[in-house]
C-alpha cells in the first residue's frame, strides 16, 4: 500500500455487512490497519454504498424459485487532506446460485456464504485500487 494509506480510516454507513468486516481485514493483512477515529487517519476510504440484491432468475412449473441471482455492489472514494484522492468507484459482482425450498436453512446458510465470498472478493478488488494509488 502508498505511504498515504498507512493508517487509514474506514467511513460507512453500515458497519456490520460482510464487505465492511472484509475490508477491515484486508487493510489488516496488507499491512495497513484501520485506524478508529478519522482524525488519527492519513487517509479516509468512505463506503457510500454496500448493498447487496436478490433476484429470482428461474421459477418452476409449480410456481416455485429454482434459481437466484445475488448482486454485491459497493461504491467508494478515498480522501486525503480534504482531497479526494481517489473519486467515487463503483464495482458490483454477481453470483447465481440453485434454490432448494425442501432445504429452506440450507439455503439461507448458502446465500449468506455466498455474500461474505463476493464481499472478501471486492475486497481484493477495492485494495488493488487503493494500492494504485500515488504515494
Amino acid at each position: 500500500m502508498p505511504a498515504v494509506l498507512q493508517r487509514p480510516y474506514v467511513e460507512a454507513v453500515d458497519r456490520y455487512t460482510p464487505f465492511h468486516a472484509a475490508l477491515l481485514e484486508g487493510l489488516a493483512l496488507a499491512g495497513t490497519p484501520a485506524v478508529a477515529a478519522s482524525a488519527e487517519a492519513t487517509a479516509v476510504i468512505r463506503v457510500h454504498r454496500d448493498r447487496v440484491e436478490r433476484e429470482v432468475l428461474t421459477i418452476s412449473a409449480r410456481n416455485t424459485p429454482e434459481e437466484y441471482e445475488l448482486f454485491y455492489t459497493v461504491e467508494f472514494s478515498v480522501e486525503v487532506e480534504g482531497q479526494e484522492v481517489l473519486p467515487r468507484q463503483v464495482l458490483t459482482l454477481v453470483r447465481d446460485y440453485a434454490y432448494d425450498e425442501t432445504a429452506v436453512l440450507a439455503m439461507q446458510h448458502e446465500e449468506e456464504d455466498i455474500r461474505r465470498a463476493l464481499a472478501r472478493e471486492l475486497v481484493v478488488l477495492v485494495t488493488a485500487r487503493l494500492s494504485a494509488l500515488p504515494a
